[in-house]
This record gives C-alpha cells, sequence and structure tokens, in this order.
C-alpha cells in the first residue's frame, strides 16, 4: 500500500513539476528570443535539412510560423532533431519548447505524458511497402514476412494489432533509426517497411529506383499528425494551435504571402480581423495584432506550405485527398479568428 502510494505521489510530482515548468515557456522563449523545436531527423517533406543546413518542411514551416507569431520574423527559430524514442522525452525536459514533428495524437500520449496535441496538420494513416518482386497486392498476403518498423511509435502497435485481428503472423525486425530500418528493407533484411504512408511515399522517392516499390492499399490506421507541447501552459498552448489555425484560415480566404498586402485593403470583415485590420486579436495571446499577417507574409497558409512541400510542386506530388479544406470535401477546418 506504501508503494503505491509512494507512486502516486511521485506521478503526481512529475506532473506538478512538469506543468510550473511548462508555465514559463512563452515568457522564456520571449526572452531568448527564439523557439526551440523539435523535428524528424531527416523526413522529405516533413522535416529535413539540406546540404547547407537549410531545414524545410510542413512540420518546419509551422516551426517558422510559430517564430513569426512570436518575433515577427519567421528566421527566429531552431531545430533539434528527435527519433520516436527521443521526442517526448526531449519535450518533457524542456530541451525544445515544442514538437513539431510528425506524431500521432492519441488519448495515452495526451494524458500519461504531461504532455498535450495542440491540433493537426496532417492526417494520415500507416501503410506498408514492398518491393514489386515479392509480387503481392495485399497486406492480407504478408503472413510469415518479416516487417522493418520503428519502435516506440503508434505504427508498432497497429502493425500487431491488425495481423492479429486478421489471424495473420509477421516477423517485426525493430529498428530505431528509419534510414537504418529503409536500409535493411533494401538490402533484403526484411520484406516490408511500415510507417506512415505520407513518410512510405516521400521515402520511396529517395530509392535508387522508387518504380520498384508498392504501398499496398491498406490502412491500418488513423494517424493525425500534429504539434505537441508541455500541459500547464496556455498562453504557449495558444500560439502554437492559432499559428496552425491562421494557416489554415488563410488558405479558406485566399490570402496567400503574395497577395497578402493587397488583402488588407479587404472590405470582408473575416480578413480584416485575420490581418488586424480591425479588432484586438493580439490582446489575449500578448502579441501585436500583426502576428497573423507576419505568418502569412512570411512563411505562407497552409495550402502553400503543403504544396511547396509535399504537393504537386515537391518531389512527393502528394494529392490533397483528406487533408483538403473542408469546402473541398476534405477534413482540414481552421478554426474562426473572430
Amino acid at each position: 500500500m506504501k508503494l503505491i502510494k509512494a507512486a502516486a505521489l511521485g506521478a503526481s510530482l512529475f506532473f506538478i513539476a512538469a506543468a510550473s515548468h511548462a508555465g514559463e515557456t512563452f515568457d522564456s522563449v520571449k526572452k531568448k528570443g527564439f523557439v526551440q523545436c523539435g523535428t524528424h531527423t531527416g523526413l522529405p517533406g516533413f522535416s529535413i535539412a539540406d546540404s547547407k543546413g537549410e531545414w524545410s518542411g510542413i512540420d518546419v514551416d509551422l516551426c517558422k510560423g510559430i517564430a513569426a507569431m512570436m518575433f515577427g520574423d519567421a528566421t527566429k527559430f531552431k531545430t533539434t532533431a528527435v527519433t520516436t524514442q527521443q521526442r517526448f522525452t526531449a519535450l518533457q525536459s524542456g530541451e525544445i519548447d515544442v514538437l513539431t514533428r510528425n506524431t500521432t495524437a492519441t488519448m495515452t500520449r495526451d494524458t500519461t505524458l504531461g504532455l498535450m496535441s495542440a491540433g493537426v496538420n496532417y492526417y494520415d494513416s500507416q501503410g506498408i511497402m514492398v518491393s514489386k518482386e515479392l509480387g503481392v497486392k495485399s497486406a492480407k498476403e504478408l503472413s510469415g514476412a518479416a516487417i522493418c518498423v520503428q519502435p516506440g511509435t503508434t505504427t508498432e502497435l497497429n502493425l500487431a494489432d491488425w495481423f492479429r485481428s486478421n489471424n495473420l503472423e509477421f516477423k517485426p525486425v525493430v529498428i530505431n533509426s528509419p534510414d537504418e530500418a529503409m536500409r535493411s528493407y533494401v538490402a533484403g533484411r526484411c520484406d516490408a517497411f511500415t510507417t506512415d504512408k505520407s513518410g512510405l511515399a516521400t521515402i520511396r522517392t529517395t530509392l535508387e529506383k522508387p518504380d520498384d516499390h508498392l504501398i499496398l492499399p491498406e490502412d491500418f490506421s488513423k494517424e493525425p499528425l500534429g504539434p505537441m507541447v508541455r500541459q500547464g501552459d496556455d498562453p504557449w498552448f495558444m500560439v502554437v494551435r492559432w499559428t496552425l489555425n491562421t494557416m489554415l484560415e488563410a488558405e479558406e480566404y485566399g490570402i496567400t504571402s503574395k497577395n497578402v498586402d493587397d488583402m488588407l485593403k479587404s472590405p470582408n470583415p473575416n480578413i480584416q480581423r485575420i490581418l488586424g485590420v480591425t479588432g484586438e486579436m493580439g490582446k489575449g495571446l500578448g502579441l501585436d495584432n500583426k502576428w497573423a499577417y507576419n505568418i502569412i507574409k512570411q512563411v505562407g497558409n497552409y495550402g502553400e506550405s503543403f504544396e511547396r512541400n509535399i504537393g504537386a510542386g515537391s518531389a512527393m506530388k502528394l494529392e490533397r485527398g483528406i487533408n483538403a479544406q473542408w469546402r473541398d470535401g476534405g477534413l482540414m477546418y481552421g478554426w474562426p479568428i473572430r
């Protein structure tokens, strides 16, 4: 009984400490003059560095948007590349201010880690990629197959659940690094590789012969990907949440990085509020009223970010699909700025 009480007390003290630490995030970011974002170690289209060390991707754009919102300058950010196993510890410890890495929002993560999701910037699903030489068209033909998977991910659990529910056996080949996992897959150490379908699509473009590999049709899960912050700091949570919503709202109202200055003259009351022409929308955030203008001018709206990083204007050429705006049949729905 004493052990149980001690464990409960320890858990309580952890969350109190986490909340206390997290409450300082907004002020500490302002004081140091930049935002520290946790990103993927290298996933094309989402977060990856080029030969000059310049980072890009939709997750990096979100980080830049937060910087533009906080400082009026999208360049005031730094990145910390974190693996699937490092990412939550890095956020809990304060090593990073926000996790802008393709991370699935789940109830367990929101309720047991002292962290919480701040929105969804990409709706995904888990899939499996195989070599066409294997001659399979469905995951149901993979009974007994060796499948490369990363540990500490929802992917690992989803894979086991799906195979179990379909009365199929498989051999997990657990590899921490996504690059190492892909090398193992290409070398034939495993028959298939599993991760989010967007990740499979982007990784496939890096292979020597992309057309020799097939992403199977099955969807193993729902993977709402988006940023996470520590619990207990509402002002910082609001900054991250409304950075994302601003990019979504800007796309819906046709405000882009190229026309945002002209849009300052728009008679549309919604656009006027978004761009700070009318109202005091920045007051409750502790920011000036140009916060949304700065995000759109320097980073762009959600559609612009999507297209240049993973859409038609990128090497991935992914369709918008369910990540289209709600009026276009997708799930992307910006919360109203009013």
